[in-house]
């Protein structure tokens, strides 16, 4: 344990950060199709890190805007950029495998051709996991922008580290993933165990491989500083091929089912687990149910089915007072008071989870 822990809450130990004492390879991977316009502050923004040496593959899936042209133009002006150019479009879980698959640094990213890693950011991960072995993912806070990232946020930085089953446990109880994603670094020896990402699980691959790395291996954060930038555009991949919260919470539910049922990297308690994070999809299903109601009609489609996917999620939530909240709206009971202060609530409640979570990272 370092000498700089400072203190252990909530499952985690909270220490101050230490410097790097060598410069570590960092491989990232970029997946690009039809996103020329962003490719070049993506690689910028991965070439430009201090303190760390870095390699950057760039994974074109057959695009048809001259990212192509693009990458063999970034790659000449710079021996560290890799041009991979696929002549038929794969899909994203096979770009994302083909450029993991030939990453050789001690640590590896996977950015989005859309993404911007922030200045440090590499380094302050990298500098986590050379002092603690056991850790195998490191994340951090990854502020959205649109057109130009902001300012990097500096702040007072520290590192929480999380034994991987007790970070699995802290997934559960949210029902959702907490990683956004740029701002994500795994260690090589957990890559090589996990083999890269399902491609059985377009919807949710991300998540499912965090909580396969947390299986074998610790979670460590880095609070305080911007560690990346998600960009926010109308092409965003979640917002076009996964529009749905039903199939996104549905694609949730199956990556705890079979996390948890298979008892994944001998996980101690995995039916405990999977019912937690059964019952925190359900009470999320019913609260959208009934938001929905409030502000588009009782009678709105899709505040019907999320109420029966938490039925069929977990068959105890019907013996709960949210339960019976979404009852009140079927039938026409809840009064524009009651409708209002709930409406309140459910905002206040997002907002507080976003300050918690851009805090502490859980």
């Amino acid at each position: 344990m370092s000498a700089g822990l400072v203190n252990r809450s909530a499952g985690a130990i909270r220490m101050a950060p230490e410097r790097l004492e060598r410069r570590p390879l960092v491989s990232v991977v970029v997946p690009c199709f039809n996103y020329a316009r962003f490719l070049p502050d993506a690689v910028a923004s991965a070439v430009n890190q201090a303190d760390v040496d870095v390699e950057v593959f760039i994974v074109d899936d057959a695009s048809t805007d001259g990212s192509a042209e693009l990458t063999l133009q970034l790659a000449a002006a710079d021996p560290r950029i890799h041009p991979v150019l696929h002549s038929a479009n794969l899909g994203h879980i096979a770009t994302y495998n083909d450029g993991l698959a030939r990453t050789t640094g001690d640590y590896v990213v996977l950015l989005s051709a859309d993404d911007v890693l922030a200045p440090g950011s590499l380094a302050r991960s990298a500098a986590l996991m050379e002092r603690h072995p056991g850790v195998g993912l490191v994340y951090g806070f990854a502020q959205e922008f649109s057109d130009t990232p902001p300012s990097s946020f500096g702040g007072r930085s520290s590192w929480s580290i999380w034994g991987g089953e007790d970070w699995i446990g802290i997934m559960c109880r949210r029902g959702s993933n907490i990683i956004v994603n740029p701002e994500a670094v795994v260690r090589r020896s957990v890559l090589e165990q996990l083999g890269g990402y399902r491609s059985d699980m377009p919807h949710a691959a991300d998540m499912e491989f965090w909580l396969r790395a947390a299986a074998i291996s610790d979670v460590g954060r880095v609070n305080g500083p911007t560690q990346a930038y998600y960009r926010v555009h109308g092409g965003n991949m979640h917002l076009t091929d996964f529009g749905s919260a039903l199939d996104d919470i549905r694609a949730r539910r199956q990556v705890f089912d079979e996390l948890c049922s298979l008892g994944a990297g001998g996980l101690t308690r995995p039916r405990h687990l999977l019912r937690t994070a059964r019952r925190a999809l359900a009470v999320e299903a019913v609260r959208s149910a009934v938001h929905l109601a409030d502000t588009q009609g009782a009678q709105h489609g899709s505040a019907s089915e999320l109420a029966a996917f938490a039925s069929e999620t977990d068959a105890d939530i019907a013996g709960s007072g949210l339960w019976a909240s979404h009852l009140r709206r079927q039938h026409g009971n809840a009064s524009p008071a009651r409708r209002l202060a709930a409406e309140f609530l459910y905002r206040w409640r997002w907002s507080l989870r976003w300050r918690r979570w851009r805090r502490s990272g859980i």
